[in-house]
């Protein structure tokens, strides 16, 4: 008899540990899944565009007397970048077959016509169709 309530006893404290494994076990599942689900959703929010101005070089007898500036650039981001215009220390600049678009990880050119003089400094933004900063770079018109 002794021995039977002993079993019994032992039965009853076998139940609570089961649940808290199985309660365990599900907070573990249910924190994967919500994990893989704010995984996949970062990846859309990830995408960058970035464009690089590699290097700069000026040109005082192209286009009819207009003063010309050829850009090499690389888009750094991580999705397609569309160069739709720039400005030359603020002041917008004619971008010669724009828009110009850029895949990742990808070079090219670009070729703006805005008036510069040699020995100025000259700060130069790419912009994208929406208006956002895209690329930047300062040189010295040589």
């Amino acid at each position: 008899m002794k021995t039977l309530r002993k079993i019994r006893k032992n039965s009853k404290a076998l139940s609570p540990v089961v649940a808290s494994i199985i309660l365990i076990a599900v907070t573990v599942a249910v924190s994967i899944a919500v994990a893989a689900w704010m995984g996949a959703l970062t990846v859309g929010f990830m995408e960058t565009k970035t464009v690089t101005i590699t290097a700069v070089s000026f040109d005082e007898t192209a286009l009819d007397a207009q003063d010309l500036m050829t850009l090499s650039v690389k888009n750094t981001g991580t999705s397609a970048s569309t160069v739709a215009s720039a400005k030359v220390n603020s002041i917008s600049a004619l971008i010669t077959d724009a828009p110009v678009t850029i895949d990742a990880g990808q070079t090219g050119s670009l070729e703006l016509t805005a008036d510069w003089v040699a020995g100025n400094n000259y700060k130069i933004d790419l912009y994208d169709g929406n208006g956002q900063l895209i690329g930047s770079y300062q040189t010295a018109a040589a």
